[in-house]
Parts: structure tokens; C-alpha cells; sequence
């Protein structure tokens, strides 16, 4: 262990001293996907470049756009099951603050996964972008962090001999003011599986994974009085009952961004809920609420928005 990685490590043991379970009841009884989305919001002028740099360089999939009235339309980009979905315009009373990751706090990197860094270099050049400048992350892995066209930080890991299911899979690195109290939203009030605690090579910190099928969230800390990044991305779970997690966050005095209410023309009931650096954990519910391992109504899980403002 480097001398620069030895202070994280005693942070760490630290910080698991600290935290304890408040409650087994979670708003993952409500889950009904066995993964989590993402969405970004960028200024609209940068929307052809951000569809073009993310199906053409990274190649994700294109799936059919969402029209949510006549002003907004979220570009959705299948990953494995799951989805990245993209917002053009910044929302009111959102704080953004892109930069490096360690510039602020909140969501600061997506990490996607590919088989070839050859191939990858070459759509990156052939688009017009500098080429990601790889670095050994042990266990035969390479590391890049690059910048979407918005500005927007992404964690491009090469590993050649992952099972294929690998690179359907979405990392999602938070930088938490304090570690202790967004672990344990996390943990205790999401309901994440809790998994070993591990040094990052490329941030030179603990991060600390929390897992939901094939989307895991790696909390870290870095910096000290960082401003907070609470518009530039956020998480979405599809839950079968999103009055019941509204209920449990008030129990929990969890924050709220956007109270429980339905979206116009969508059979949509939503919640949006803030991690303690103001992260949207957005809930959605697609039809009826349903009891626990009742049928999902239709193909929802290719159609959810990820924003539910007009």
C-alpha cells in the first residue's frame, strides 16, 4: 500500500466504526428491475454532440425517445438492461458543477466497461477526440477517465476477459461530504447490498461499493468544502409502490426534491429524494402499485422517464 493510499485505509476503519443500521425495512422491498438508471442533464446545445459520442464512441444502444411534452424529449441508451438516459436542459434549483471529480461533491463519473482498448481508442480518434490514456488498475484492468461532451466525467475500464455480462453493467462514483451519513442512506434507507470496501488506483481513496444487481454506486471522499454538483446526473429505481417509499423516507426524515405526485400523460407515479449531498434518488412507479411479486404491467422497462417535471 502507497503512503498516499494509508490515510484513506485508516478512514476507512474509521468510518466503519461509525455507521450503524437504523432499520431492516428499505425501499428495496420495492424494487422491481434488478438494476438502477442513470440520467445526465446537459445545456441543449449539446445535444447531437452527446447522442453521437454516446452511440457511436461508446456504443451504447439507442432505444425509442420519450416525448414528454413539446419542449422536452429524454434520449434514452440501453446498457445491458438498464439505461442512460439524456436530459437536454439544466433544471431550476439544481446546483451544477462539473470539473474533475474531485471538484465537488455528488454523482462525478459513470464507469462503463469494454472488452477492447483498441477498438475504443479508435472511435474516440475517428470521432475527433483525444485518445483515453489507459492505466494498469491491477487484475489485468486498464482505467481512463475521460469527459463527455457536456463535461461530464466517465471511468472507461478495460477488461478484456470479463464475462460478457460485464459490460452491461454501470458503476456510478458519488463524492460524499460525509462518508458515514451517505453510506448509511445508502444502506439502510435504499437498501444496497453493502459490498468490501476497496482502494482506487486512479482516485488514490477507499471507495466503498453498494450494489443493486448490475448497477453498483461507489461512495469516496475527497476535497474539503466542495461546492455540490446535485443537476448534472442522478439515479432512478422503478419500485411497485412509490406512495410506500414516499411513507418510509418521512419516517426517515429523508429529503425531499420533488414530493409524491404523478406525471401528466403517463400512467407514472413518482418520488425524488435527496442522498445528504442532495443526489436525486428518483422513484418511479409505472401503473398501479402492486403487492410484492405481482407482474409488472407491459414492456415498462424499456418506456420509464427519468424526468417527471413538465
Amino acid at each position: 500500500m502507497s503512503a498516499a493510499l494509508m490515510p484513506a485505509a485508516a478512514a476507512h476503519a474509521a468510518d466503519e466504526a461509525e455507521i450503524g443500521s437504523e432499520s431492516d425495512q428499505s425501499a428495496a422491498a420495492y424494487f422491481e428491475q434488478d438494476f438502477m438508471n442513470v440520467f445526465r442533464r446537459f445545456l441543449p446545445d449539446k445535444t447531437q454532440e452527446m447522442v453521437n459520442f454516446y452511440t457511436q464512441v461508446l456504443g451504447l444502444k439507442p432505444l425509442q425517445p420519450i416525448q414528454l411534452n413539446a419542449e422536452q424529449t429524454i434520449i434514452l441508451l440501453g446498457i445491458g438492461d438498464s439505461q442512460i438516459k439524456l436530459a437536454a436542459g439544466h433544471m431550476e434549483g439544481r446546483k451544477y458543477h462539473l470539473g474533475g471529480v474531485g471538484a465537488a461533491t455528488g454523482i462525478r463519473y459513470f464507469t462503463l466497461f469494454f472488452p477492447d482498448a483498441e477498438t475504443l481508442t479508435q472511435r474516440f480518434e475517428e470521432a475527433g477526440y483525444a485518445a483515453p490514456q489507459f492505466t494498469p488498475i491491477g487484475g489485468g484492468k486498464q482505467a481512463a477517465f475521460v469527459a463527455d461532451p457536456a463535461g461530464f466525467m466517465l471511468k472507461l475500464v478495460i477488461w478484456s476477459d470479463a464475462d460478457p455480462a460485464q459490460y452491461g453493467k454501470v458503476r456510478i462514483g458519488i463524492n460524499a461530504s460525509h462518508l458515514a451519513e451517505s453510506r448509511a442512506f445508502y444502506r439502510d434507507f435504499v437498501g444496497l447490498e453493502q459490498e468490501s470496501a476497496e482502494l482506487s488506483p486512479l482516485l488514490e481513496t477507499m471507495i466503498y461499493p453498494y450494489r443493486h444487481g448490475a448497477t453498483t454506486l461507489e461512495l469516496f471522499s475527497i476535497g474539503h468544502d466542495l461546492p455540490a454538483d446535485t443537476g448534472s446526473a442522478g439515479i432512478q429505481y422503478v419500485v411497485r409502490d412509490a406512495a410506500a417509499v414516499d411513507a418510509l423516507g418521512k419516517q426517515r426524515k429523508i429529503t425531499v426534491e420533488t414530493p409524491l405526485g404523478k406525471l401528466p400523460n403517463f400512467d407514472l407515479t413518482f418520488v425524488w429524494l435527496n442522498d445528504p449531498d442532495g443526489v436525486t434518488n428518483y422513484f418511479a412507479q409505472i401503473g398501479p402499485a402492486r403487492p410484492k411479486g405481482a407482474d409488472a404491467p407491459g414492456p415498462w422497462q424499456r418506456t420509464t422517464p427519468d424526468q417527471t417535471r413538465p
